[in-house]
């Protein structure tokens, strides 16, 4: 049986625990990226998001004589989210591209228009860190028993939150060095957090727990544009300077989370659990809102939009260590 919680030097005090993750986001309205005789042919939501794998790692200890403070440090990231989508026909880009735009002296529209396929494509990647002091109010989740069922735990503390949206186009897939519009948005997230966690036990050794936090703060922002070919050859305006550019921002951002999971106690040592997180996340960058319509000069790359919004939303099985 656990330790009485007043033999605060009988408990564990170091914990660690290691999940993996599989998550996806929800994604705006798709744009359109290429037209053909029928009208649009491939827009950014056909480059849709899919369901890849992650890890979640934590660690953290309890300090006192009744281990009612504690400290915790978090990482978990997701990579890889999302899909491509290939059309074929008299296709042409969107953008529109000014004719003094060459890629090696040949006219980058007749790379992007009339193209007999295109690609469209996306990739996003989600890091999160989180540095939290605790305060249990009772006894910790796993030393519930039949006389003490429910338990609460307050947490303080600082968040990172990243979200790199990036999506292409790549015009024709079929040529040997085709040329690939690719525009990155990229949210840095950083501010203080508050939440707390219940845990009910209900069954021996088995209990359910929820996890809600709310971090309000800034975020920097920026968009990464560039038109070049597979090979590495940056197109150039009419001056000689590359088709590319790096703009940045910056605003309020807030953002939600809560995780759901079941616990099972195998040990007092030991846990293993499975569960669901949703994290919303608002006051972003998303790289189809900055996505252009032509490209004439430098100011069309510089695009900053930061009305977006998205849900990392999967599920999680890992264990806990305590030591």
């Amino acid at each position: 049986m656990p330790a009485p919680h007043g033999c605060g030097s009988c408990q564990p005090r170091w914990f660690a625990s290691a999940s993996g993750l599989v998550m996806t986001r929800t994604l705006p309205t798709g744009v359109a990226m290429s037209t053909g005789p029928g009208g649009v042919a491939l827009t950014s939501a056909d480059a849709s998001a899919n369901w890849p794998g992650g890890l979640d790692l934590r660690i953290g200890r309890w300090f006192g004589p009744q281990q009612r403070h504690g400290v915790e440090g978090i990482y978990w990231g997701v990579f890889n989210i999302g899909s491509a989508a290939t059309a074929g026909g008299s296709l042409d880009g969107i953008p529109s591209l000014a004719p003094s735009i060459l890629v090696g002296g040949t006219s980058a529209t007749s790379l992007f228009d009339n193209a007999a396929q295109q690609r469209v494509g996306r990739n996003d990647l989600v890091n999160n860190v989180e540095l939290n002091w605790l305060y249990s109010v009772g006894k910790h989740p796993e030393d519930l028993d039949d006389q003490q069922r429910w338990s609460l735990v307050w947490l303080a503390g600082f968040r990172f939150f990243q979200l790199l949206d990036t999506l292409t186009l790549t015009s024709p897939s079929a040529a040997t060095d085709p040329l690939i519009l690719d525009v990155t948005a990229n949210n840095n997230l950083f501010g203080g957090q508050v939440g707390t966690r219940v845990d009910w036990r209900f069954a021996r050794r088995f209990r359910l727990a929820a996890i809600p936090k709310f971090m309000i703060g800034g975020s920097s922002v920026s968009n990464l544009s560039s038109l070049q070919t597979a090979g590495g050859t940056y197109a150039t305006y009419a001056n000689g300077n590359t088709v590319s550019g790096r703009t940045t921002g910056s605003t309020f951002a807030y953002l939600g989370s809560v995780d759901g999971l079941v616990a099972w106690d195998i040990t007092d040592h030991w846990s293993l659990w499975l569960g669901y997180r949703v994290v919303g996340v608002g006051n972003i960058l998303n790289a189809d809102s900055v996505w252009p319509t032509a490209i004439t000069g430098p100011g069309s790359l510089a695009l900053i939009d930061t009305t977006g919004s998205t849900i990392v939303h999967g599920g999680f099985a890992g264990f806990e260590s305590r030591y």
